[in-house]
């Protein structure tokens, strides 16, 4: 039951500080086994005025995806990515699956002021607070989306068309014979992290503007884009 939840598991029911309860944090979680390690990431980063939307991999086991949504009804602030992935490690769909928690969350009435993206296997070093000094010190109004100039041995997961297969019930990534057209709008490619903190106007901004969808359309057929596309758009100029 949600009582026992809430009891059992300690989750903190009140913001811990004015500070904290006038700065909203979005995150988003995509995760596909181990509930056990899911809901100790959720009890560690959950905090009543944040917001939190949950990417479960369509191919996860029909009772993993009952049990976490078990989880979610407990909260106001947690919901289920309203559209899921078959989510192919360094595919399109990893990508993807970030997209369509990010339109939930921009489309949520919670105020949220940055979004950060963990996997199920994540686990926080720092508390709320001091998450939220951090990025207020040295990152207020920008993106933490680290990268460089994608360098020559990255070149061809962007040179090439790479596909998303299943062999024997196992989803990869392989290259295609087609060599890529060049990047749309002559944007440089840069390659970093595909973990990010990222500003609620960037996501609007990647959600709408004509060269970030180039750019994501141009990358469905790239390998590992999540390493390329957020690290690309926050080196535009402007």
């Amino acid at each position: 039951s949600c009582s026992t939840v809430l009891k059992t598991l300690h989750f903190i029911t009140r913001p811990l500080s004015d500070e904290e309860g006038n700065f909203s944090l979005a995150y988003i979680i995509t995760i596909h086994k181990e509930l056990e390690m899911f809901v100790r990431l959720l009890r560690a980063i959950y905090m009543p005025q944040n917001i939190y939307c949950i990417h479960i991999d369509e191919k996860s086991p029909r009772d993993y995806k009952t049990a976490v949504q078990n989880i979610v009804n407990c909260f106001e602030n947690i919901f289920i990515s309203s559209k899921r992935e078959h989510v192919v490690y360094a595919g399109f769909s990893r990508l993807q699956a970030d997209i369509n928690c990010m339109r939930d969350l921009v489309n949520s009435r919670v105020p949220w002021n940055y979004v950060i993206n963990l996997c199920g296997q994540d686990y926080p070093l720092k508390t709320n607070k001091e998450i939220i000094q951090y990025i207020k010190s040295k990152w207020n109004g920008k993106n933490i989306t680290p990268g460089i100039v994608q360098p020559l041995h990255m070149k061809h997961r962007t040179e090439v068309s790479y596909r998303e297969y299943i062999h024997s019930g196992v989803p990869y990534v392989y290259p295609a014979k087609i060599r890529k057209a060049q990047p749309p709008h002559n944007l440089t490619i840069y390659f970093g992290s595909a973990y990010y903190i990222l500003t609620k106007d960037f996501v609007e901004f990647t959600l709408s503007d004509a060269r970030a969808k180039a750019l994501l359309e141009w990358s469905r057929d790239t390998y590992s884009p999540d390493e390329h596309y957020w690290v690309t758009l926050n080196r535009l100029p402007g």
